[in-house]
């Protein structure tokens, strides 16, 4: 992985911050050009015109690019073999385009974090993170091209604004003393900005300080007039008036929970130095806390979870860097990964540690065993994540540790959907014998190692686990009872994703006793904003059409299948009237499905397809399958009896 950054003169960074030589100008400024196209493609005589930019031209400039471009590539991807294609610094169509990640680019993650919300959690630290990226102007040693200037402009502006969120958000949480001394310099550095007058006044005010506070916007009112020739805008003109009467509501607000909360991050923060350790295995644990409350604290905890882990890596001490990684022992009830990249970089983070470690490191090499057992959860799943579970939690009943064994429980269940290890088309391979009834049981054990121990978070995942467990038994009344417990908890503990599971598997019970499309309304409207597009994408459009289907309808095929498209298309061509040839050739062209929840479900499609077109001896499942999701279910008729299809 290579970190590129422009938040400054131009550098690239490799493994343990090691900078790497970009070479002389120009080279560089290919660079520079192909960040600044955020991912589009640059054609080549766009570069040559923007390299030069009415500059005598070389005899080959486009030779002289070429040759740029591959020596670049050799500092990009120094592991790249010959003779094959380019990730990084990619040649396509006309020109070539750098596909960096988000991760890989500080202005990238500058912006990123710049758009957090006013309610996010930590919003100071997470704005003062990324004003700390900046090592000085943007795109700095070619900031004077014309290709450059627009884009350092924008960044520059977003960072003062950036500064002016960051004081306010501190202000809000009460810590005007230490917001004073940077608003100071930022006025003096940028006196045209009127928010940032504002701002050093209030913090001058609410620090007791109110004569100073008023010599502030006397200051702002004479560097206005004098640099601008302009009166003070409504909200100095407004705060200086408020100042005089000494109004209430510019006092801080009563201290709540979050103030509460955050004047002792503000504390924590102080007492501790910026490198110290224990800072980062805090941060992972605070991820981890964030991440159950859902939608944008599980996004955001993602982010900063990896975050953690690379710096972690940068000390070079493995003990260090399994706790960061062991510590986010957070739940994981769906086998669809939310973000398949990010999770191979933790899986291959823990594997990294896991070499480093000692033996004798047991419950470190537990939690990285079940950290990679979860994390590969679903399509990435294969030999080594079901070895990884196995391992996680024969180590954690071993040592006796019911938060480590709730953790590697969790890393079974979402392995007991893959498939056996080389045996393709040989249905779902189990880490515990029985299917349903085995994640039942798993379910169970869950519910009674996290409630003995006070691990609510786990012990709703076993409630959930059993829920889905009960469904693909034919026990929804057991379901029900299990999902009314997950709500209860979750009610009292404040852990709002719960209530998407349970009201999916109502619709679903609901839909499968007469309701239809109706009971899927209220669980469709909770995907927007959860946090969770694994679970969320496609899954809409899966359930309108299981629904059309078991209702006897021809279905419409609306809404984005997403992942699931390969396994609809062949239905939804048989159904369309397409002939028996092409949809033959499209079932053929579905690769074996994932080992997840809905594996049932879309070996159902695949064998509804081949009933459509009359293919002889399709086998596959018959009757109801995939109610063991929780969510979605298809009714198979056996052969010969599928129903409409106009194919030929």
């Amino acid at each position: 992985m290579v970190d590129l950054a422009v938040l400054g003169p131009l550098a690239a960074y490799g493994a343990g911050r090691t900078e790497l030589p970009l070479g002389g100008p120009r080279q560089r400024a290919v660079l520079a050009r192909l960040l600044v196209a955020r991912r589009q493609v640059v054609p080549l005589p766009r570069l040559v015109a923007d390299l030069w930019d009415g500059e005598a031209l070389p005899r080959d400039p486009e030779g002289a690019v070429r040759t740029f471009v591959a020596a670049l590539r050799r500092v990009l991807e120094p592991g790249r073999r010959p003779r094959t294609a380019a990730k990084l610094l990619v040649t396509e169509g006309p020109g070539y385009a750098l596909r960096a990640a988000v991760d890989d680019v500080d202005a990238w993650r500058f912006e990123r974090a710049a758009r957090a919300d006013e309610a996010a959690p930590a919003l100071v630290e997470t704005l003062e993170g990324a004003l700390a990226l900046w090592r000085g102007p943007a795109f700095a040693d070619v900031a004077a091209a014309p290709w450059a200037r627009a884009e350092a402009a924008r960044l520059e502006s977003l960072r003062l604004h950036v500064v002016e969120r960051a004081a306010g958000a501190l202000l809000a949480r009460g810590g005007a003393a230490r917001a004073v001394p940077d608003l100071e310099e930022f006025v003096a550095t940028h006196p045209a900005r009127e928010e940032g007058w504002r701002l050093l006044a209030l913090a001058l005010y609410r620090s007791g300080r109110q004569a100073d506070a008023l010599s502030a916007l006397r200051r702002a009112r004479r560097t206005l007039d004098v640099r601008l020739g302009v009166e003070p805008g409504a909200r100095l003109s407004r705060l200086e008036q408020d100042i005089l009467r000494q109004a209430p509501h510019l006092d801080p607000a009563p201290e709540g929970g979050g103030q509460v909360w955050a004047r002792a991050a503000e504390a924590y923060t102080r007492a501790l130095p910026v490198a110290d350790r224990s800072r980062l295995r805090t941060a992972a644990a605070l991820m981890r806390d964030v991440a159950v409350t859902g939608g944008e604290g599980l996004s955001t905890a993602r982010e900063h979870r990896l975050a953690a882990v690379a710096e972690a890596r940068r000390y070079g001490d493995a003990e260090l860097t399994a706790r960061v990684i062991g510590v986010y022992d957070v739940p994981a009830l769906w086998t669809r990964s939310d973000d398949p990249v990010r999770a191979a970089r933790l899986v291959a983070a823990a594997e990294d540690v896991l070499r480093e470690l000692p033996p004798e490191r047991e419950a470190e090499r537990a939690r990285l065993l079940a950290t990679v057992a979860v994390e590969s959860r679903g399509a990435a799943a294969g030999a080594r994540s079901l070895r990884a579970a196995r391992e996680a939690e024969a180590l954690a009943r071993r040592l006796g540790d019911p938060g480590l064994l709730a953790f590697a429980l969790n890393g079974a269940f979402v392995q007991s959907f893959a498939r056996a290890p080389g045996g393709a088309g040989g249905g779902p391979g189990r880490a515990r014998a029985g299917g349903d009834a085995g994640r039942d049981a798993l379910g169970a054990e869950l519910v009674a190692v996290a409630g003995a121990a006070g691990l609510v978070p786990h012990e709703v995942l076993g409630l959930l686990v059993r829920t889905q467990a009960r469904c693909g038994l034919g026990d929804f009344a057991g379901a029900e009872e299990c999902a009314a417990a997950a709500d209860a908890l979750a009610a009292r503990h404040e852990l709002p994703l719960v209530r998407v599971f349970t009201t999916w598997f109502r619709a679903l019970r609901a839909s499968l006793s007469g309701g239809g499309w109706e009971p899927y309304e209220e669980a469709v409207a909770l995907l927007p904003g959860c946090g969770m597009p694994g679970f969320a994408t496609g899954l809409p459009a899966l359930a309108r059409l299981t629904v059309a289907l078991r209702s006897g309808q021809q279905p419409a095929g609306e809404g984005v299948f997403g992942p699931y498209e390969p396994w609809v298309r062949p239905l939804l061509d048989a159904y369309g009237g397409a002939g028996r040839a092409e949809v033959a050739r499209a079932v053929a062209a579905a690769p074996e499905p994932p080992g997840d929840h809905l594996t049932e479900v879309l070996r159902g499609l695949t064998a509804l397809a081949r009933q459509l077109v009359g293919e002889a001896g399709s086998g596959g499942p018959t009757g109801l399958v995939g109610a063991g999701s929780g969510v979605v279910a298809l009714e198979i008729p056996a052969a010969g009896g599928a129903r409409g299809g106009r194919a030929h």
